[in-house]
C-alpha cells in the first residue's frame, strides 16, 4: 500500500517527506496546473471561433470559466498521473488557504482519482504538525474554492474588459486591474497633493540649557502668552497659516530680534509634569505587518519578503506566512513564554498569557499568526541560518517573544521654562522598566541602542529652578508635502481600506512597477506620467472600479461567498451584465472617450501639455514656428516637473540646444542636452554628414547646471582606455552604464568581466593599477543568489580549492561549484549526498558543455540548472531558452526599428 502526497514546491515536498513513513511518496505540483488561457495560442481549437474564448470566461453561460493547462505544466501533470497509477491513496497537502484550496481542487478536476482521496491542511511544516494533520484530513471545502474562482473570475473580467480600452484611447500594451487599479490611484493622488502643495516657512528659537552639569534642548513655544506657529498650523495648498488659527508666525528678522532680546536674560522654571505612560507589545505578524517591518528595518519589497518568508516556511522555520490571523496557539504562546523566561527572567513575562484576536471580519487566510515553527522555538543563532534568511526570521522571532513579555513601563516629563516673555518646552522620555522593548523595538534593529535612543533624560528639575542657557540660536523652518508611499505605507493604506487581502499585496505593488505605472526610488514608489493617464480615464468613466469603498465591498462579498453568506453567481451577472455593469458600462463610455483627451495628463501652472505617446511621456506646445514636441526624461516625475523645465525642454527644441564652449582638440561645439534618459552632452551638431554625433550620459546625481567644458570634454572621452591586462593582454577598459560607472575586462569571444566603480573612485581619472585591483576582487552578488543560503555544504573541490555546495533551485537541489550546476536526480536525498557524488555529476555536466564562459551562457547554463531535476529536462530547457532568445531577437529588432530615428534612444550610446 502506498499514498501519495501533492504539495506545490520541491522545497515543501523534501521536508515533509522526512516527517512521513517510507509507504508515502512525495511530489510537487509546482504551483497551479491549470488557469485561465494567457494566450490565444493556448484557447483550445474548439472553443477559438467563440465571442467568448479570448475573454477565457463564457459569460453567457453561468461565467464558466475555460481553463487550460499550460505548455509547462503539461510534463509535470504527466508526471503526476504517473505517480497516481502506483498509489492506493491521494492526499492534496497543498496551502491552507484559498488559492491552496483552488490548487488541490483542479489537481482532482485534472487527475480524476479512482483511489479514496483525502485533504491534508498545516500551518507549519514540524514533525508534530505534519503527523497531526494526517489524523485529522478532511474534504475539499467548495465554498473556500468557489470564493478563490469567482475572484479569478473576477479579476479577469475586470482586466480583459478594461485592458483593450486602454489600448485603444491610451498606449498599446497598458493593464488595468480590479486592485491593481485602486492602488495606481491612491499613488497619484498623493503625487497629485504633492503637486498642489505649497510650501510655508517659519522661524523659531533652540535653547540649549544645563542644570546640574546636564544639559538639556528647550524649543520656543510662546510669546506674550500667544502660540508660536508651526509645520501643523499651515495650510498644505496655499502654504499660508490656516485659517482662524490665533498663532504667532515669526519670520526672521522677528526671530533675530527676539533672542537679541531674551539673551542673557534669566531662565525660570515655570511649570513640570510627570506623565506614567504604559506601551504594550505589538501582536505577532501577519503578512501585511511583516511586509510593513521588513521593509521599514531590513528594506525589503513585498515580493522579496514573501520569497524569503516562504522559504523559510518551507524548509520548517515559521509557520504559514499568508495569513490576518494575530492569534497565537497555546503550543505557541507556552514556547514564546519559555524563551522570555530563559533569556530575560520572569520579571519579563507578562504577568497572564497575552492573547491577540483578529478584528477585521475578513481575516479568512490561516488561523495563526507567522511565528516560529515548532512547540520549542529556536533562537536566531540555533537555526543555522545566515544572510538575509536569518534577518528576516530573527524579526519574526523578536516580535513573537515580545508579544508574550511584560509591558513597558516609561515617565514621560514636559517642563515649561520662561525668560521675558518667551515660554520654551522641554520633553524627556524616562523608561522606568523596558519590558518587552528588551526583545523587540519597532524601527531598530539593535534593540539595546533603540532603548537607549528612546530615554531621553531631563536633569533633577523644579519649579522656581533657574537653568542656565549655553546656546540660544534662531532657527528656520520649511514645510514639507505629503510622504510618498513606501511599500509598507502603501500595505497598511490598501489593508485599512479594505482593499485586497494580505496574500495579494506583494503581487499588487510588483504589477504596478513592472508594468510602468510606478517606479521604486530609494524607497518611495512614484507614480508616471502614464499612471496619471490612467487614473484620471478611469476616474472620469468608470469612477466605482478605483473608488477603494466600493472595491472593498467587493473583497466582502467574496468573503461572503466562502462563507456561504453570499452566492457567485448573482453577484457575477449583476456586476458584469447588469444594467450598471461592467460590460454595459465600457460599451456605453467608449465612444464618449475622446483619445486625444485621454493621452493628456493635465498639470496646472505649466506652460504646455503632457501628453503620452508611444515611447513615454513629451511635451506639447504650439509656438509660432507650430507645434513643437519634446521628450519628458524617463526620471522626471509628475510632482518634479516644473515651468523651469518645461521651459528648458521646450527651448532645447526650438532654439537648439545650450553650447558650453568648444572642444580643445577637435573646435566642435558641445551641448548640455536632456533626453528621455536624462542629461548628456554632445560633441558636434546632427548634419546628413554626421547622424549621431558622440554622446556621453552625466553621472548620476549630476546637475546640467553644474557641467564644465573640462568636465564635458573628459565625460566624451568615455570609455577610457586604461590599458591591457597583464595576464590576458585584453584591454581594460572605464565606462559609464545603466547603473554607474564601471571597470571592464574585455576578452572579446570569452566574454567581459565587469566590476562597479564606487567613490571615492572616480571613472574619469581610475587608473589601470586600480581598475585591475578591483577587478581582482570578487563579484558582489546579484539577484537571488545574493541570499543564497546553501542546503550542504560538501567540502573544498580536491583541484580548484573552490566550495562545492548543494542549493535548493526552483526545481529541486542541484550541487554547484565555480560555473557549474548540477541537479540532483529525485531519488537523491540532500542529506544522503556526498562529495564524491557531487564530483561525479559535476565532471559528466562539464563533459557535456556546462561550462560557462560568458555572460549570455552563464544565464542559459543558470535557468538549465534550475529548472532541471533530471538530465532528461536539458533538451526541453534549451528549446525553452532557444524560443525565448528567439523572442528576445525579435522584439529587440521591432524596437530598433521603430526607434532608430528617434533621438532619445541615441542617449543610450553612453
Amino acid at each position: 500500500m502506498s499514498t501519495l502526497v501533492i504539495v506545490e514546491s520541491p522545497t515543501k515536498a523534501r521536508t515533509i517527506r522526512n516527517f512521513l513513513p517510507s509507504t508515502y511518496r512525495v511530489e510537487a505540483s509546482m504551483g497551479h496546473v491549470r488557469d485561465l488561457p494567457s494566450s490565444a495560442e493556448e484557447i483550445p481549437e474548439a472553443v477559438k471561433g467563440e465571442k467568448w474564448a479570448q475573454l477565457g470566461v463564457n459569460v453567457e453561460a453561468d461565467f464558466e470559466p475555460l481553463y487550460v493547462i499550460p505548455k509547462d505544466k503539461k510534463k509535470i501533470v504527466k508526471e503526476l498521473k504517473d505517480a497516481l497509477k502506483d498509489a492506493t491513496e491521494l492526499i492534496l497537502a497543498t496551502d491552507e488557504d484559498r488559492e491552496g484550496e483552488s490548487i488541490s481542487w483542479h489537481l482532482l478536476q485534472i487527475l480524476k482519482p479512482k483511489v479514496p482521496i483525502k485533504r491534508m491542511v498545516f500551518h507549519e511544516i514540524t514533525r508534530e504538525a505534519i503527523r497531526d494533520a494526517l489524523t485529522h484530513c478532511r474534504d475539499i471545502d467548495n465554498r473556500v474554492v468557489q470564493a478563490q474562482e469567482t475572484r479569478r473570475i473576477l479579476d479577469r473580467l475586470v482586466g480583459y474588459t478594461l485592458s483593450p480600452l486602454l489600448w485603444k484611447k491610451i498606449a498599446w500594451g497598458l493593464s488595468a486591474g480590479r486592485v491593481q487599479s485602486v492602488a495606481v490611484r491612491l499613488l497619484v493622488r498623493r503625487e497629485r497633493e504633492r503637486r498642489a502643495f505649497r510650501q510655508g516657512s517659519y522661524w523659531d528659537l533652540k535653547a540649549l540649557l544645563e542644570k546640574g552639569k546636564i544639559s538639556f534642548d528647550a524649543k520656543l513655544v510662546t510669546v506674550g502668552k500667544v502660540k508660536v506657529a508651526n509645520g501643523s498650523d499651515f495650510d498644505e495648498n496655499t502654504g499660508q497659516i490656516i485659517s482662524g488659527r490665533r498663532v504667532l508666525l515669526l519670520n526672521e528678522e522677528q526671530a533675530r530680534a527676539l533672542l537679541s532680546r531674551i539673551q542673557n536674560k534669566p531662565w525660570t522654571v515655570t511649570n513640570l509634569e510627570e506623565r506614567p505612560v504604559t506601551r504594550k507589545p505589538s501582536p505577532p505578524f501577519t503578512t501585511s505587518t511583516l511586509q510593513q517591518e521588513a521593509n521599514r528595518k531590513l528594506r525589503l519589497g513585498a515580493r522579496e519578503t514573501m520569497r524569503i518568508a516562504q522559504s523559510l516556511y518551507e524548509r520548517g522555520f515559521i509557520t504559514y506566512m499568508r495569513t490576518d490571523s494575530v492569534h497565537l496557539s497555546e503550543q505557541a504562546i507556552a514556547a514564546a513564554r519559555s524563551c522570555v523566561q530563559e533569556l530575560y527572567g520572569s520579571e519579563y513575562l507578562s504577568p497572564q498569557p497575552r492573547k491577540y484576536t483578529t478584528k477585521s471580519k475578513g481575516a479568512q487566510e490561516a488561523h495563526e499568526a507567522i511565528r516560529p515553527a515548532g512547540s520549542t522555538f529556536r533562537t536566531p543563532q540555533q537555526t543555522g541560518l545566515d544572510g538575509i534568511d536569518f534577518r528576516l526570521y530573527d524579526l519574526i522571532w523578536k516580535r513573537t517573544v515580545a508579544s508574550q513579555m511584560a509591558d513597558s513601563r516609561q515617565t514621560h516629563v514636559t517642563v515649561q521654562t520662561q525668560v521675558e516673555d518667551a515660554g520654551f518646552r522641554s520633553s524627556g522620555k524616562r523608561i522606568d522598566f523596558p519590558g518587552f522593548l528588551r526583545a523587540y523595538v519597532e524601527g531598530s534593529d539593535d534593540p539595546d541602542a533603540a532603548l537607549e535612543d528612546q530615554e531621553v533624560i531631563l536633569p533633577a528639575l523644579k519649579v522656581g529652578d533657574k537653568p542656565n542657557c549655553q546656546d540660544l540660536e534662531a532657527v528656520g523652518h520649511e514645510t514639507q508635502p505629503p510622504a510618498r508611499y513606501t511599500e509598507a505605507s502603501l500595505v497598511k493604506m490598501l489593508e485599512s481600506e479594505g482593499v485586497g487581502r494580505p496574500s495579494t499585496y506583494a503581487s499588487i505593488i510588483g504589477t504596478i512597477v513592472d508594468r510602468g505605472y510606478a517606479k521604486l526610488i530609494a524607497n518611495a514608489l512614484i507614480p508616471t506620467f502614464t499612471a496619471f493617464a490612467v487614473t484620471t480615464l478611469l476616474e472620469t468613466h468608470f469612477p466605482d472600479l478605483v473608488d477603494t469603498g466600493f472595491t472593498s465591498r467587493m473583497e466582502q462579498t467574496l468573503d461572503e461567498i466562502a462563507t456561504g453568506e453570499a452566492s457567485w453567481l448573482p453577484y457575477l451577472q449583476k456586476f458584469y451584465k447588469g444594467e450598471t455593469g461592467l460590460a454595459t458600462q465600457v460599451k456605453e463610455q467608449e465612444s464618449q472617450i475622446d483619445a486625444k483627451v485621454a493621452r493628456t495628463v493635465i498639470l496646472e501652472n505649466l506652460p504646455a501639455k503632457v501628453c503620452i505617446g508611444k515611447f513615454g511621456a513629451y511635451l506639447e506646445s504650439e509656438s509660432e514656428e507650430g507645434l513643437v514636441k519634446a521628450s519628458i526624461p524617463q526620471d522626471l516625475t509628475p510632482a518634479d516637473l516644473d515651468p523651469e523645465q518645461v521651459e528648458f525642454l521646450l527651448k532645447q527644441k526650438t532654439e537648439g540646444p545650450e553650447k558650453l564652449g568648444l572642444h580643445p582638440e577637435t573646435g566642435e561645439p558641445i551641448y548640455v542636452l536632456i533626453g528621455s534618459y536624462g542629461p548628456y552632452v554632445q560633441l558636434g551638431d546632427v548634419s546628413e554628414t554626421n547622424k549621431k554625433p558622440k554622446r556621453a550620459s552625466l553621472p548620476k546625481g549630476t546637475d546640467k547646471d553644474s557641467v564644465t567644458l573640462d568636465m564635458a570634454v573628459s565625460l566624451l572621452t568615455l570609455p577610457r582606455l586604461l590599458g591591457s591586462h597583464p595576464d590576458t593582454g585584453a584591454k581594460v577598459q572605464a565606462n559609464l552604464g545603466m547603473y554607474g560607472p564601471y571597470v571592464v575586462h574585455d576578452q572579446g569571444k570569452v566574454g567581459k568581466d565587469y566590476r562597479s566603480i564606487k567613490p571615492p573612485d572616480d571613472v574619469l581619472t581610475i587608473t589601470l593599477d586600480r581598475a585591475l585591483e578591483l577587478l581582482s576582487q570578487p563579484k558582489a552578488a546579484r539577484g537571488r543568489s545574493k541570499t543564497a543560503t546553501p542546503l550542504k555544504e560538501l567540502g573544498a573541490h580536491p583541484e580548484s580549492g573552490e566550495p562545492i555546495n548543494v542549493y535548493d533551485g526552483r526545481y529541486g537541489p542541484y550541487v554547484k561549484h565555480g560555473d557549474i550546476n548540477a541537479s540532483l536526480s529525485k531519488d537523491e536525498s540532500v542529506e544522503n549526498f556526498t562529495l564524491q557524488r557531487a564530483l561525479e555529476l559535476l565532471a559528466t555536466k562539464e563533459a557535456a558543455g556546462g561550462s560557462k564562459s560568458s555572460s549570455k551562457s552563464k544565464k542559459s547554463t543558470k535557468t538549465t540548472a534550475e529548472k532541471s531535476e533530471t538530465a532528461t529536462k536539458k533538451t526541453a530547457a534549451k528549446k525553452t531558452t532557444a524560443k525565448k532568445t528567439t523572442t528576445a531577437a525579435k522584439t529587440t529588432t521591432a524596437k530598433k526599428t521603430a526607434t532608430a530615428t528617434k533621438t532619445k534612444k541615441e542617449t543610450k550610446s553612453s
